[in-house]
């Protein structure tokens, strides 16, 4: 039988984009975790036994921003299934990671999404949140790239060459 490492986490990440005077913005902010470098992040985090990946987002961006999410920019297709040996729901990410090496072991979903309230100045181990525009931020991900936390330098490689690669 195969078994998971002990310490593999599954995490659902947010991508809070809004319209801003110089085009699409995305919302960055310090990770203030204890004995972990400060560097900029998208907020995010584990799910809990059982909690549902949407439910772990909206959870997760409350606790650190205090934002609540309102729509998903990618529509997640979520369908459920009830059987008698459980429940299961399905749903489409706009996109899915796997580290394949570095200091966590984890998979985990980003959605783009929009949420409204003003940020919080310190949330759960999250701090000095900004919005960025999507043109600043692909030449500092070019430019300055050790600003970023490694998933999120990773994600927002990724969102240039896909979703924001006509921003």
């Amino acid at each position: 039988m195969f078994r998971w490492k002990k310490d593999f986490y599954v995490n659902a990440r947010a991508v809070i984009e809004r319209s801003g005077e110089r085009g699409p913005e995305v919302l960055l902010q310090v990770r203030a975790k204890p004995g972990e470098p400060r560097t900029l992040e998208l907020p995010g985090g584990q799910l809990d036994p059982f909690e549902s990946i949407p439910a772990a987002l909206r959870r997760e961006v409350l606790e650190e921003t205090g934002l609540t999410v309102t729509a998903f920019l990618d529509d997640p297709h979520a369908t459920t299934s009830h059987a008698p040996g459980g429940d299961v729901e399905c749903l489409t990410p706009a996109f899915v990671y796997q580290t394949t090496r570095g200091p966590v072991d984890s998979v985990g979903f980003f959605f783009r999404v929009q949420a409204s309230g003003e940020p919080l100045t310190l949330g759960d181990h999250a701090e000095a949140p900004r919005w960025v525009p999507v043109r600043d931020l692909r030449t500092q991900v070019q430019t300055r790239p050790e600003d970023f936390n490694w998933l999120t330098l990773a994600a927002l490689r990724h969102l240039s060459a896909h979703a924001w690669a006509d921003a």
